[in-house]
């Protein structure tokens, strides 16, 4: 008790309330150490707002999926109908669902640009290599999220979708068979399988993914925000009152401008909400408003737009690009041979006559699979990966900006072929794709050394306005 703070007895209500609190809960230092006094560097720009939109959509996905939770019924013969209630009975109840179906959909858009600017602008180098982890971990929990909600609504899209992906695993040698049965929970896609998918959306991934956010959050607070220079603002500050000389409280500073961006980012979403949240059957499938039948297969199946670039890359995997992977192994294995003397070499020869067998022992499904998930898991080693001696995009050579930007483009192009329907030429730019989105992490510690780079600022560019 000796250590409670106390107030006048004349102090206003609120005064004495929030010392209460203090005194049993540390709100105030929590709110100075994460919003008064955590200064962020004040060159911000636009690409910094989709992290606390990702909030934004993650409390909607919450507050929507709760309320939906109240009316679905998790059952094969009742799921399609209990959505189609909820839509037409329930009162609001379109617009929860709405929200929730066009939640998702955006919140992969503020993702996938929050990831981009980390990309561009080095934030997940050091000091920030676990602020990245974390962020990958999200994503990943997102997409595991995404999927097993997609297969709730039970249309034909759903069913067919799940049915594809499940069957994937029985492609992993040995446990294939097994682990498809333990997802599945029968041997076709049925009530087991809706019912573990309801399980994990509602409780176990959010669990999860909300411990991860958290996580993330007090990790970027610990070493503090990145800017678009990629300039330590710790590294300057006032000898007086060891305030960063380029930073600024994020309240009340940010806290505006980021209400600012909830703004206009609630009206396109409400824009797409009230007029298109189908989006032309991007953001839901028409076929999904199609009750589910296991005895009819729909013309072409494709997931969500969101896992279209790894579809294509699985897609892509054909026995033919197996055979070029052989190849290119056989080819890097030969140039590092060039480079090495005695053992060294040996150990390269037979690294790389290993890896051909193992490609040549499994089929190209099951290369799929790897492919497929390795183009996620690979974004946890960028940090590794990336020996340039500068971390913003800002003051690499110019022909970086141009390897970063026919990324983004065959990233689109991935994701735009993952929709169409299977043919030779967009398997073939789909291979070409997956080689390059591959090519550029795993020879990013050579490329990303190579060229001229410009003098690193000792202090933050910044231009008021």
């Amino acid at each position: 008790m000796a250590d409670f703070k106390t107030v006048p007895a004349d102090a206003p209500m609120g005064a004495k309330l929030m010392t209460w609190v203090d005194n049993r809960f540390p709100a105030s230092q929590l709110f100075k150490d994460h919003m008064s006094e955590y200064y962020a560097p004040k060159n911000f720009n636009i690409f910094y707002v989709f992290g606390v939109l990702s909030m934004v959509v993650l409390v909607i996905q919450i507050v929507t999926g709760i309320f939906l939770v109240m009316h679905y019924k998790p059952d094969a013969a009742l799921a399609f109908a209990s959505v189609e209630y909820i839509m037409r009975d329930v009162p609001w109840g379109w617009l929860i669902r709405y929200m929730h179906s066009t939640g998702a959909s955006a919140f992969f858009v503020v993702v996938y640009l929050h990831m981009f600017r980390g990309l561009i602008y080095g934030s997940y180098r050091k000091p920030r290599e676990l602020v990245w982890l974390f962020g990958s971990a999200i994503f990943l929990c997102l997409m595991a999220e995404a999927f097993m909600g997609y297969l709730l609504p039970w249309g034909q899209m759903s069913y067919w979708g799940a049915q594809v992906i499940v069957n994937l695993f029985a492609a992993v040698p040995f446990i294939g068979p097994d682990l498809a049965l333990l997802i599945r929970g029968d041997y076709v896609v049925g009530d087991a399988t809706l019912n573990r998918f309801f399980s994990f959306h509602v409780i176990a991934v959010p669990l999860v993914l909300l411990g991860l956010v958290v996580a993330h959050i007090i990790a970027l607070h610990e070493v503090g925000s990145n800017n678009p220079d990629g300039v330590e603002i710790k590294d300057k500050k006032d000898p007086k009152t060891g305030i960063p000389l380029d930073g600024i409280a994020f309240h009340p500073f940010y806290s505006v401008h980021d209400t600012f961006a909830i703004c206009v980012f609630l009206m396109v979403f409400c824009a797409i909400l009230f007029f298109g949240p189908e989006l032309g059957g991007y953001f839901l499938e028409y076929n999904n408003f199609i009750p589910a039948d296991s005895l009819k297969t729909p013309a072409h199946i494709a997931p969500v737009w969101y896992f279209t670039p790894y579809y294509s890359m699985l897609r892509a995997t054909t026995d033919p690009m197996v055979t070029w992977l052989c190849g290119a192994v056989g080819l890097a294995g030969l140039v590092s041979m060039l480079s090495l003397k005695g053992r060294a070499r040996i150990a390269i020869a037979v690294g790389v006559l290993v890896a051909i067998a193992l490609l040549k022992t499994f089929d190209a499904k099951f290369w799929g699979v790897v492919v497929m998930g390795g183009a996620v898991i690979i974004l946890f080693f960028l940090p590794w990966l990336d020996n340039s001696p500068v971390k913003s995009i800002r003051y690499r050579p110019t022909w970086h900006k141009v390897l970063y930007g026919i990324f983004v483009v065959f990233f689109f192009v991935l994701g735009y072929l993952g929709i169409q329907p299977p043919s030779a030429t967009g398997t073939l730019i789909a291979q070409i794709g997956t080689f390059f989105y591959f090519g550029f992490f795993l020879l990013m510690p050579w490329w990303s050394t190579i060229g001229t780079f410009k003098q690193v600022p000792d202090r933050v560019t910044f231009a008021a306005h």
